[in-house]
């Protein structure tokens, strides 16, 4: 007898009649409708009397900054500015007055060569516009820049501070306290008259 074909022997699941479930379990159709109309019901008493709120108010994106943060910074920048300059002040020069500095391993003959203007000038700065505190940044990366290139003389253009009031030439003094303490200026003298005179500086510098 030959035997059925694969396909024959997989059961299958027979089809209700329609209405079946309906005939079988009517309790379920009608607990669900009433448990729906129920929490219906529910909803609506426990929504009774309630408005939608009603405002105008904006409310802000971001927080604001801390006033007293903003204040105690500008305090501080005003003390480092006072600080630098009070320093600056110390070494007493006028809006005409010639600076000249060099340390000890510079030569006579290599300061008379600079204060003549026989170096050339390989790059130069202008702090015309800035504070003190902002032209001290300034020189700083300068300087630092310049030695890093291997430059051998620059020149700075501080200003003659007529400007500047009671305090005398600001940046004057300034740039005269700084290039004293930065370890990679050998010199420094006021510039020639064509190169700005008393109103800027040649510096030397290490390599």
């Amino acid at each position: 007898m030959a035997q059925a074909a694969w396909w024959g022997r997989i059961p299958f699941r027979r089809e209700p009649r329609a209405g079946m479930e309906s005939e079988r379990c009517p309790s379920l159709r009608t607990d669900a409708t009433m448990t729906s109309d129920d929490d219906k019901d529910l909803f609506r008493q426990a929504v009774t009397g309630a408005r939608r709120l009603q405002h105008n108010r904006h409310e802000p994106s971001r927080p604001r900054p801390d006033a007293r943060a903003a204040f105690r910074r500008a305090d501080e920048r005003a003390v480092l500015d006072e600080s630098l300059v009070h320093d600056a002040a110390e070494l007493g020069v006028e809006t005409g007055d010639e600076i000249v500095f060099r340390r000890p391993e510079v030569s006579d003959a290599v300061l008379r060569n600079l204060r003549r203007g026989r170096y050339a000038i390989e790059d130069e700065l202008d702090l015309h516009g800035l504070t003190a505190v902002e032209a001290r940044q300034v020189v700083r990366e300068f300087l630092g820049s310049a030695a890093a290139r291997r430059l051998a003389c620059v020149r700075i253009i501080h200003g003659k501070g007529r400007g500047s009031g009671p305090r005398g030439p600001v940046l004057k003094k300034s740039v005269n306290l700084w290039l004293r303490k930065h370890e990679s200026v050998l010199a420094f003298c006021s510039a020639r008259a064509p190169h700005g005179g008393t109103g800027a500086i040649y510096a030397l510098l290490a390599k």
